[in-house]
């Protein structure tokens, strides 16, 4: 039987060589992705000479993301614009230079050695909850905090301190500058008088200072600590016996404390807002906290103890995935998938915001909040149809650590306070790299005792 071809998937009309989509993109990236879904699994779109498929069916997710993994290398526009934040790091580099940071970098975030993690992120999240008063409390503010004290003291063993609000603000700016340039052929330069340029240029350079100044510090002490930042110094290649470089270290450390922070920072937010507008959810979670943890600071081991509070946290990435979309890849030989012949040089497009709500993969009311799919006795989920950390050889390294984090900060939160919403209109989702509540996200905290 012979394979149907890229020309023969669905597809809306082009009109002027995709340009229009090109500006809707930038509007709404996810709307111009849901807009495809009704034409089918493999969608054909065209933007000036690109031709992407969007896959919109788990198999096919798995089909290509991991059986042909080997055929795919990331969309080059990604890197392009991530490594004018992060150098050449493993969320950067492809090829047998990926290959080795990524063997290296494992043995950095095995679950083993994140859970050695776990008193340093238990005292951060301590320390920041410890500061807040309850009331109405901006709880992107508190997030932004908590995580970027937890990756601060566990890469360099020492609190963020009052750098946070400034280091959040520049996480933030650089994050939607990334995402605007991503839709540009090329990123003109920084130093250009041009809207925004002068803001990403001030970011930057806190970003590296406030890097660069731990880093120093620690080469010049010349004393090893039982810090990510000593570990990573101390990691060896396996089969080479190499180090990483000085830049790698240095380029790991920003992906660490850029990209950790914000995903793990924004899960929580939709995490509270989705306790707070659900009362008896958050009643069930607090009450096997209480039980597990009858007061005491949560550790490693509790967290495989808290599965109702685990459920939670699951249910919130399913309906607000961290890293809503841009899984994007190129295809560097033919494939055929799900029957279709796709040529090389093919974008391949997978969005886990609607893969995470396609009622054929959630039949029980998809939109929904409803943590008992992922508690124990629930039907199956369909491989491929819940990637919150992405799918195949290039799944998020750090997704053991982001686990932990939220579990341990969700646990103090609980512990600490009842959430409640304040109004009744849901955050309007917005993506920048993460997807985070537009304007922010206030809620009320009452003090438990």
């Amino acid at each position: 039987m012979t394979a149907s071809t890229l020309n023969d998937l669905p597809s809306h009309p082009d009109r002027w060589w995709g340009l229009p989509v090109l500006a809707a993109m930038r509007r709404d990236y996810l709307a111009v992705i849901d807009a495809q879904r009704p034409l089918g699994d493999l969608v054909r779109q065209r933007i000036l000479d690109e031709r992407a498929v969007d896959v919109f069916d788990p198999d096919l997710v798995r089909a290509i993301f991991v059986e042909h993994a080997d055929a795919l290398v990331r969309w080059e526009r990604g890197p392009e614009v991530f490594a004018e934040l992060m150098g050449q790091s493993v969320l950067v580099t492809e090829g047998a230079i990926w290959q080795r940071q990524r063997r290296m970098l494992m043995q950095a975030f095995t679950p083993r050695r994140v859970a050695g993690y776990a008193a340093l992120m238990a005292e951060a999240a301590t320390a920041g909850l410890d500061r807040v008063k309850p009331g109405d409390v901006a709880m992107d503010r508190l997030y932004s905090h908590l995580t970027m004290d937890v990756i601060s003291r566990t890469l360099f063993s020492t609190p963020i301190g009052g750098d946070t609000n400034a280091a959040a603000d520049a996480v933030q700016v650089l994050s939607e500058t990334a995402l605007a340039e991503m839709f540009w052929p090329f990123t003109l330069p920084d130093w250009l008088p041009l809207p925004g340029k002068a803001a990403k240029r001030r970011a930057g350079r806190l970003m590296h200072s406030l890097l660069a100044g731990h880093i120093d510090a620690r080469r010049g002490a010349g004393e090893p600590r039982a810090d990510l930042l000593g570990m990573l110094m101390a990691l060896r290649d396996e089969t080479s016996g190499e180090a990483l470089s000085a830049q790698e270290v240095y380029d790991q450390c920003m992906v660490s404390f850029q990209a950790g922070h914000e995903t793990s920072a924004t899960a929580l937010l939709w995490w509270s807002w989705l306790l707070a507008a659900h009362p008896q959810a958050q009643a069930r979670a607090r009450a096997e906290v209480d039980a597990v943890l009858a007061g005491r600071m949560p550790t490693a081991d509790d967290a495989a103890a808290l599965p109702i509070l685990s459920a939670t946290l699951k249910e919130a990435m399913r309906l607000y995935p961290p890293v809503a979309a841009l899984l994007t890849r190129r295809l560097t030989r033919d494939i055929t998938v799900g029957g279709v012949h796709l040529p090389a040089r093919t974008l391949v497009r997978v969005t886990p915001w609607l893969l995470h709500r396609d009622p054929r993969w959630w039949p029980d009311a998809p939109l929904a909040f409803r943590p008992e799919r992922f508690e124990a006795g629930a039907a199956d989920i369909p491989r491929g149809a819940y990637i919150p950390f992405g799918v195949g050889p290039r799944v998020c390294l750090g997704q053991h650590f982001a686990v932990l984090e939220m579990t341990l900060i969700a646990a103090l939160v609980l512990q600490r306070f009842e959430m409640q919403p304040i109004g009744i209109e849901p955050p309007r989702p917005r993506m920048a790299v993460t997807l985070r509540p537009e304007g922010g996200l206030m809620l009320r905290l009452t003090a438990r005792r």
